[in-house]
């Protein structure tokens, strides 16, 4: 089976009447080592944490504001799980079809089943353009909140939304 890789992105976005801005940038590989690229992106950047639930049949896609730390805790009290933990590199690239330091919302045009639960902060959003990496992570994009939504919308994944 293809995997959904970067220009499959643009197509999407571009299928659904999105406009985006591309920034092209080295590898980077944390959001510490991404930050010195943000220059030229004002918007929002965030941080994508790829988690699964203790029995391994639940996976989660947390999309949280950069700078906060995720309580992975509290999360999975939130979510009704016993526990989360971090998916293994295997899983990732099975159920978003990426690899570690990629991991992005658009992984989920590898998501056929639509099995990944997408869990998002409840303060993103407002103004301004929010950032991810189109697939690769040598590359940033920004979209408009609203329309980040709408491809959350069309992908079919279920997604919640809850305090962060």
């Amino acid at each position: 089976m293809s995997r959904a890789g970067e220009s499959d992105v643009y197509a999407a976005l571009e299928g659904l009447g999105i406009p985006y801005k591309k920034h092209a940038h080295p590898a980077v590989f944390t959001v510490e080592q991404a930050r010195q690229y943000w220059a030229g992106m004002p918007g929002m950047h965030c941080k994508n944490l790829f988690l699964r639930n203790k029995k391994g049949n639940g996976h989660y896609l947390v999309i949280v504001e950069h700078s906060k730390k995720a309580d992975l805790k509290g999360l999975a009290r939130i979510l009704g799980e016993e526990t989360l933990s971090f998916a293994s590199e295997e899983r990732l690239a099975k159920h978003l079809g990426l690899a570690a330091g990629a991991v992005s919302p658009y992984g989920l045009l590898n998501d056929g089943e639509r099995a990944v639960i997408v869990v998002l902060d409840s303060t993103l959003g407002g103004q301004g353009d929010i950032y991810f990496h189109p697939n690769v992570n040598t590359a940033s994009i920004g979209v408009s909140f609203p329309d980040f939504e709408r491809f959350l919308a069309w992908r079919g994944n279920e997604v919640r939304r809850i305090p962060l």
